[in-house]
């Protein structure tokens, strides 16, 4: 059991122990942002002549090798180490000697830990943010096509009134727009360096942590010591927001699997993204959209896991810390596979207009611009609201829509019904007279998708 720590020991740590108290099954995860954060570090003590030139270009170039090695496949991260620090350190020890030995000079484990996390986050809200823009171009691209494909806009899940395809999908645009936003709060917030925190005190070391923190991307150095190695907020915001975001897809999702229904048969999903029945050979299933929804709770568990970890930590660091990993990177591949899939699904799907415009036609979906017809005719709105009750109740017994009755049906409901009743309750009018911002009718859409492609240009992945 190799450990870096044995000094103050007189006997060996229980192998039960050891292994509870281990985390290089986990934290080899961030092997790239140890010898990154190491190489920052030894370049800085040379610069500061904390260590000799000679000192500090043996350890960089080793580290170098030690990377390299790893990545391909000659040296193998073995669980003889307890974490991913000692491995790292261990290993160039072996390589050369006693100048490894002064890696950890004017550093702990502590802010050690505290900046790989912090390095593997950064890239991750990276990452997810990429994903996010590369979905919001999919929706964009349905929205552009969808502009005059009418459907039911829902309320309690009933038909409520006409929308289109292109204003449905916008929903879902605001609310991974909003989601992209998350992700550059949390990364403007968190992008300040632990390194030179020490265990929770600073160090004696003549340390530049400005130049680490320069070298490593960051804006600059944590303020205070004690958060540098104690401040998990950044981890529980990432999650928060990938909560989010699985949230929204989980909804997306749930409507999608009511689409593909027999009963809707609004969409078909691609043979690429479904499966069928072991045993029921008419069934193509709505895996993926199940699937993402089913994951949503992965994600939640691993915030509130997080959350009520660090709801009793005193000041500084508590080894209950190491227990912000595993479950943090469950949750962040869970998400981002979900987005990869999702908008594969998505950018694949095909939708059948005719069951879409049949289903708000039969859902009555015009009523209240029905009534409105016969408010701007002189009717009072309770009582045109009453009418046309009394007309949806009539047209469900005889299984028609409004606009399929005959005029002089119309008018044993009230005489104020007119010829141009049935262009005043068409589902073209019905939607495209909506012209106020945020709306579905068409001249409105467009003028909305001309914003979002805008917002898509001028906010580019981060990099």
């Amino acid at each position: 059991m190799a450990q870096l720590w044995g000094g103050r020991f007189t006997k060996e740590t229980d192998k039960l122990v050891y292994n509870f108290n281990a985390s290089i099954s986990f934290d080899q995860k961030f092997y790239k942002q140890d010898i990154e954060g190491s190489k920052a570090h030894v370049a800085m003590l040379g610069r500061q002549n904390i260590l000799t030139k000679e000192e500090a270009e043996q350890i960089l170039e080793a580290l170098d090798g030690i990377l390299e090695d790893v990545e391909s496949g000659k040296l193998a991260i073995t669980e003889e180490y307890e974490d991913i620090h000692s491995f790292v350190e261990a290993v160039l020890i072996s390589r050369i000697g006693d100048a490894g030995k002064k890696l950890h000079t004017g550093r702990s484990r502590n802010d050690q830990v505290a900046l790989d996390m912090r390095l593997y986050t950064r890239e991750e809200i990276k990452a997810a943010d990429a994903l996010l823009q590369k979905l919001l171009q999919t929706i964009l691209e349905i929205m552009k096509s969808h502009t005059e494909t009418i459907m039911p806009g829902f309320t309690h899940l009933q038909k409520a009134q006409p929308i289109t395809l292109a204003h449905h999908m916008g929903a879902y645009f605001e609310m991974f727009k909003r989601d992209r936003q998350r992700m550059s709060d949390i990364y403007q917030r968190m992008n300040y360096c632990p390194l030179g925190s020490g265990a929770l005190a600073g160090t004696t070391y003549p340390l530049d942590r400005e130049d680490t923190a320069k070298t490593l991307g960051f804006y600059g150095p944590m303020l205070n010591s004690m958060d540098g190695v104690s401040d998990r907020d950044y981890l529980i915001e990432f999650l928060s927001a990938l909560s989010v975001v699985m949230m929204h897809l989980s909804r997306f999702s749930e409507e999608v699997i009511i689409w593909n229904s027999n009963e809707y048969g609004f969409v078909e999903i691609d043979d690429a993204y479904s499966t069928g029945s072991s045993i029921m050979p008419q069934k193509k299933n709505p895996d993926i959209a199940e699937l993402v929804r089913g994951k949503t709770g992965r994600v939640y568990g691993a915030l509130l896991s997080l959350l009520t970890t660090m709801k009793g930590i005193p000041l500084a660091y508590n080894k209950d810390m190491q227990e912000d990993k595993e479950l943090t990177f469950d949750a962040i591949d869970t998400a981002k596979g979900c987005l990869a899939l999702f908008d594969g699904m998505l950018a694949t799907m095909k939708f059948n207009k005719d069951a879409m415009r049949k289903s708000a036609s039969l859902g009555f979906t015009n009523a209240t611009d029905a009534a409105d017809y016969l408010v701007n005719h002189g009717v009072p709105f309770r009582d045109a609201h009453g009418v046309i009750g009394r007309i949806v109740l009539f047209c469900v017994e005889k299984g028609v829509a409004i606009d399929d009755m005959r005029l002089e049906e119309m008018k044993e409901f009230s005489d104020v019904f007119e010829e141009d009743i049935y262009d005043a309750i068409s589902m073209e009018t019905c939607v495209n007279k909506r012209l106020t911002v945020g709306a579905p009718g068409k001249e409105a859409m467009e003028s909305v998708i001309l914003e979002e492609e805008n917002y898509l240009r001028k906010n580019p992945v981060m990099s």
